[in-house]
């Protein structure tokens, strides 16, 4: 599913305008990313939760040249599925 086709699919099911669904939508997303960016930890009940990992500087190889590369420690983002949202792709009620 693409985002197009969530902002269709929410201004379907509650009578909105495509305007109104995209504006929900980007504010939900937009949220989320700012939360993230803050540090902080945004668990959505029954669907999962958003977190910030830090990762570790770490040395590397350029597959091209074979020489060592240093990479430098960053933040990723991660995702942990609820239980609910697991039972619900595994097909179990």
């Amino acid at each position: 599913m693409t985002k197009s086709q969530l902002i269709q699919m929410v201004a379907d099911r509650h009578n909105l305008t495509r305007q109104d669904a995209e504006a929900v939508v980007s504010t939900v997303f937009s949220n989320i990313s700012q939360a993230l960016e803050d540090g902080d930890r945004v668990e959505l009940r029954g669907f999962g939760a958003f977190s910030v990992r830090p990762r570790d500087a770490r040395e590397g190889r350029n597959p091209k040249t074979g020489t060592v590369v240093h990479i430098p420690p960053k933040k990723t983002p991660f995702f942990k599925a609820g239980k609910e949202m697991r039972r619900r792709v595994d097909g179990v009620d």
